[in-house]
């Protein structure tokens, strides 16, 4: 799961010649694009564990580690990235970091063993959140003071459709022709989106705050406790999600071509979750935060007690996609209110908290399976990470900044 934040304001970025009007829906066709390819490609290893494990010849907790590679990857990459190229062009930075994206995917599908496929993952991971960072901030340039919400939301949509459409055919693609297949059809989206990007946007100049006030603006408590609520809590949604194909078919008894369409169907509730998280927000950030984690929480015992029948288990993963997704929304809002003068570095931080919830999500899911517990047992872990995360925002929650930068 990834989220995209508004920056504070289209100045951020010093511009070059304003693109013209006609241009403007393809630039920001070509970010939707380049989301989406992300979108695709962070759930992709999700819904082939199987395949990739009898090509490779491991379980489905080793696979795993593919999974957590790439949200180590994301967690470190986002903020390293970000702070060292901000003076570096807006578009060459895009362009080069879809362009190691690419790179990196095309290695996945070459990779001979699963040590290099986590390599590889790892790799891919690197340039994740900085692109979605600095992709938001050109978007909002190129569209105007007056339309910042909306472009924003095309990236958004990105991921939207990559989770409704992208991850399913993948999956269908890497069972019908081979998982490796699936990240070749990745690079291609890849290539396309640098291709979009190269025709379409236009030239953006270096970010005009400083590395040292970004980070002087993040010397403050609450800050930290609502990330480490969120990097904590959201490894119960990715302990259950990273190893549904698996679940779904051992547990629940559906066939392998099924696995498309529950993956589907949980894209659909995080497009929900989406839609149902922005009301929420709006009316007050903590009490959705609140809410979000209760709500996951219970989606995760229904998980737990009703997985072995198919209908059931696919209702509670709808459930489960809803209010994680809703959760994100919120605890995204939280973490840029509390870091309103490190618009850039607070958007990284988003993108690492998430992916520190899906590798330790992966990580201790695949943990319980590993040790004999079954497939059903990383919802109960999932439960558990959840439930920390919520007393720490009970514990800390309104807590107010103390410092400002």
């Amino acid at each position: 799961m990834t989220s995209t934040t508004t920056p504070a304001s289209a100045g951020t970025a010093r511009t070059g010649r304003a693109p013209r009007p006609e241009h403007v829906g393809a630039a920001l066709f070509a970010l939707a694009v380049g989301g989406f390819t992300i979108g695709t490609t962070e759930f992709a290893t999700m819904g082939l564990l199987p395949q990739i494990g009898a090509d490779l010849g491991v379980s489905d907790p080793v696979v795993g580690h593919a999974i957590t590679a790439y949200a180590v990857g994301v967690v470190v990459g986002a903020p390293l990235l970000t702070v060292a190229a901000a003076r570096m062009s807006r578009k060459r930075l895009l362009l080069a970091l879809m362009g190691f994206y690419t790179v990196a995917n095309v290695l996945s599908a070459a990779a001979p063993s699963i040590e290099w496929l986590v390599a590889g993952r790892f790799l891919a991971g690197l340039p994740h959140g900085a692109f979605f960072g600095v992709g938001a901030a050109v978007g909002a340039a190129v569209a105007g003071p007056g339309r910042r919400g909306h472009a924003v939301s095309m990236m958004m949509t990105g991921l939207t459709i990559a989770n409704v459409v992208g991850v399913p055919l993948s999956t269908a693609v890497g069972q019908n022709l081979g998982w490796r297949a699936a990240f070749v059809v990745i690079g291609v989206l890849g290539a396309a989106t640098l291709l979009g990007i190269w025709r379409f946007v236009p030239e953006r100049g270096p970010v005009d705050s400083s590395v040292r006030q970004e980070l002087g603006t993040l010397r403050n408590g609450p800050l930290w406790i609502s990330f480490a609520a969120g990097a904590i809590g959201f490894g119960g949604l990715f302990a259950v999600y990273t190893y549904v194909a698996p679940t779904v078919i051992k547990v629940a008894g559906m066939s392998e071509s099924a696995v498309p369409w529950v993956l589907a169907v949980f894209g659909v509730g995080m497009t929900v979750g989406t839609l149902l998280g922005g009301k929420l927000v709006d009316r007050n950030v903590l009490r959705t935060v609140i809410g979000g984690f209760v709500a996951t929480a219970l989606s995760l015992v229904l998980f737990a007690l009703v997985g072995t029948s198919p209908v059931p288990a696919v209702v509670a993963l709808f459930l489960l996609a809803v209010t994680s997704q809703t959760l994100g929304l919120a605890m995204q809002t939280r973490l840029m209110d509390l870091s309103p003068r490190a618009q850039s570095l607070g958007a990284a931080l988003c993108h690492s908290a998430l992916n520190i919830g899906n590798a330790s999500g992966a990580f201790f899911g695949g943990l319980v399976i590993a040790a004999g517990y079954g497939y059903l047992a990383p919802a109960w872990v999932g439960l558990a990470l959840t439930l920390v995360g919520l007393v720490m925002v009970l514990a800390f929650g309104r807590q107010r900044v103390t410092h400002a930068g």
